[in-house]
């Protein structure tokens, strides 16, 4: 039957269907469509959309009774083909993905089809036939051994499993209350070497063994292998596929298969896996619950780490966070209501590291009482009495660590005849200088010349590098180490496949003295030999207009301390050196004594007094234009026209609209960028004003493209303001 004999058949099916749709195309909901037959919820169809034919996914069957009057099929297309080699996709899954579009403000049809395999999308109904005979050859040509080892066995005394490490007292304390927790959200609080994954993978074992699916999620893949080879060797016979962006798209659609039909029995993934679909999910763990990286900052903004506490709450299942340094949304979640907590969370404390071995010991190095340079020089990279720590542990054989959270050689480069500077010709930022390859990089756009041969405007040829990136402390290091082995950690030098592996490795087999990094190197790396970390450049985050730089400056520089004496033989002289102008602030006082409660307490304080989330919730309107006249006029007209919505609110709400005002970096790459802030004291009411204030933003953005307007979109809960 053709698409069109279906649409004079008075027996067709009408479906609604959600489809991939730009959101200022106004197409946010479900669309109809006819079929010859009822197709269940959730199955994968290809349908016509204008003069294209796209995937969608079925959401509903209408009405109830299946039959629909030829009158009210007249202008509906049909459904071209159904992808049913595929099982329909879960309930569950389509009520995650309902609640992330309500809740993030995007469209239905966006969210779902976003979150779907890219290659995916591109199939017709027999080239994904064609990948399933491909896969189902694939398994059973390489069927499933049995588990090396399980918790069982072990318990059991059976030969044949091979040992786990023994727990601590606090491991078990920790899965004695995982056990008896129940469906629940935990926060599991440990400082950094205390055996949080350990306790993830005897829970995650527990749940295989009642032949349950598990999902791991962590922030950043690439930056943790060790993690994913430890997950691989514990779980040897059981099928472990990862979820990332680093997989080519034949190896995502595959991976994303074997979980959704039931082969996978964990995944392991970064944000994006939180909507894997799996049939017999029954725990979820966010390790690194604290790290930025699992919000989304483009398209559909939305927060892994909360879609993931709101999906263990819909399938009724665990759901661990896991930090030394949680966000302090999660621990206000986790304190009882009697300590000014909303008591959501039930948290499990792990204070001390495995072995006995002490955190290494924290001197702030106040840059005020060490000897300046003298006029008209830059200040050496490190002081003196750091040189001599490293260069004391260089000739005891042992490792270093110095953490520049700042790659290239020299952020800027500057004539001091005429005052030029490497600006970006695109962008309201300078251009990074890198010496390898002689180039000025913008790290917002990409835009990449060679370095020049004399000042552009005055001809100058003395121009000179201001400030210090990893290349350049590198260099200065071991000009200022002599024999001592330096080596570099930081996007630059790992962009190739398998770059990152090789240097860890490198850095593992002890041919590296010195490791120079930024943030890559200060989570998830296991480094048995390094003694002492250096933190040269961490004051700039102190005084930061964004309300969260202080919380992640302090968890930067706690996870980066923890790289230190991870071994027990050589934790007890281990350190952590703060090279600061402001060593008596706050921040530091209490990364002194590792007293993460103490500075979340005084941080609560602050945003309670301001109105700052977890004790207010906000949304920013983004607006991106052809001019910032253009940007903010939009915003601006935005936040008039919803002015009654507004007035409907109720007091107690608090409902405010900030004014328009440029991001940070006004602009990137020739674009213009303004953001709105708007502020309310009540999730809820928060939320039913985004959602009918769409429909007005959208009216005004249609009026707004005139005159410049490029794009514009909500993001909930920000993580920078």
């Amino acid at each position: 039957m053709t698409p069109a004999d279906l649409r004079l058949d008075e027996a067709a099916v009408r479906l609604g269907v959600v489809v991939e749709a730009p959101q200022h195309s106004g197409l946010l909901g479900v669309l109809d469509y006819l079929s010859a037959t009822p197709l269940p919820p959730g199955t994968l169809v290809r349908v016509p959309l204008g003069r294209r034919v796209v995937t969608g996914v079925v959401w509903a069957v209408l009405p109830p009774s299946g039959e629909v009057p030829v009158r009210a099929t007249e202008d509906l297309k049909a459904v071209i083909e159904v992808l049913d080699g595929l099982p329909a996709l879960p309930s569950a899954w389509r009520q995650l993905v309902a609640f992330a579009a309500a809740y993030y403000q995007r469209g239905l049809g966006e969210m779902a089809l976003m979150v779907l395999p890219p290659e995916l999308r591109q199939l017709d109904a027999v080239q994904l036939q064609r990948r399933l005979k491909r896969l189902d050859k694939a398994l059973a040509t390489a069927p499933v051994a049995a588990p090396v080892a399980t918790v069982a066995a072990t318990a059991a005394g059976d030969s044949t499993g091979a040992p786990l490490p023994e727990l601590s007292a606090q491991q078990a304390l920790a899965l004695s209350a995982l056990a008896a927790g129940g469906a629940r959200p935990f926060l599991l609080w440990g400082s950094t070497g205390s055996g949080k994954t350990e306790v993830y993978l005897r829970r995650a074992q527990e749940a295989l063994d009642a032949g349950q699916q598990v999902l791991m999620m962590v922030p950043e893949i690439n930056l943790t292998p060790q993690l994913e080879a430890r997950v691989a060797e514990r779980f040897a016979g059981r099928r472990i596929v990862s979820l990332h962006s680093g997989l080519t798209p034949a190896q995502r659609l595959r991976n994303w298969v074997m979980a959704l039909q039931g082969h996978a029995d964990l995944v392991l993934g970064t944000r994006l896996s939180v909507f894997t679909p799996l049939p017999r999910l029954g725990l979820i763990v966010v390790d690194e619950e604290h790290d930025p990286s699992y919000k989304q900052q483009d398209g559909a903004r939305y927060s892994a780490r909360d879609l993931a506490v709101y999906r263990a709450h819909l399938e009724k299942v665990p759901v661990m966070l896991g930090s030394a340094t949680p966000s302090l949304e999660s621990w206000h979640n986790a304190l009882p209501v009697a300590e000014g907590g909303s008591g959501r969370y039930l948290r499990l404390d792990m204070p001390e590291r495995i072995g006995g071995g002490d955190m290494p010991r924290v001197r702030l190095l106040d840059q005020n009482h060490v000897l300046k340079a003298t006029m008209g020089q830059e200040p050496p990279p490190l002081s003196r009495p750091l040189l001599d720590a490293i260069a004391q542990r260089v000739e005891r054989g042992e490792q270093s660590l110095v953490l520049l959270n700042r790659r290239g050689y020299a952020p800027v480069l500057h004539c001091s005849d005429c005052g030029w500077k490497s600006g970006c010709p695109h962008c309201s930022a300078w251009r990074v200088f890198h010496k390898a390859d002689r180039t000025l990089r913008c790290h917002h756009c990409g835009f990449s010349e060679r370095v020049p041969r004399a000042c552009p405007d005055c001809g100058n040829q003395d121009i000179q590098p201001v400030g210090r990136g990893t290349e350049r402390l590198e260099e200065q290091l071991a000009a200022a180490l002599p024999g001592a082995r330096v080596g570099r950690i930081d996007a630059d030098v790992t962009k190739l496949k398998g770059a990152l592996e090789a240097q860890l490795a490198s850095v593992h087999a002890g041919e590296v003295d010195v490791l120079v990094g930024t943030q890559m190197v200060a989570k998830g790396h296991d480094f048995r030999r390094i003694t002492l970390v250096a933190a040269v450049n961490p004051d700039a985050a102190l005084f930061a207009s964004d309300f969260r730089a202080a919380e992640r400056q302090f968890a930067l520089l706690l996870q980066a301390a923890g790289r230190a004496g991870r071994d027990a033989d050589v934790a007890g002289h281990s350190e952590m050196w703060v090279q600061t102008w402001h060593a008596t602030h706050p921040l530091y006082q209490a990364l002194q004594r590792y007293d993460f409660a103490s500075f979340a307490t005084r941080q609560l304080q602050e945003r309670q007094m301001a109105g700052l989330p977890p004790y207010a919730s906000l949304a920013m309107l983004r607006a991106e234009g052809k001019t910032q006249e253009a940007a903010q006029g939009f915003l601006e007209a935005a936040a008039s026209a919803v002015q009654d919505l507004v007035a409907q609110t109720p007091e107690a709400a608090g409902l405010m609209l900030y004014p328009a005002v440029p991001t940070p970096v006004q602009r990137v790459a020739n674009v213009e960028r303004a953001q709105l802030m708007i502020e309310c004291g009540q999730r809820a009411v928060l939320q039913r004003f985004l959602s009918e204030a769409q429909a007005v933003w959208l009216a005004q953005a249609q009026q707004h493209r005139r005159s410049g307007l490029i794009r514009w979109a909500v993001d909930v809960d920000p993580l920078a303001i």
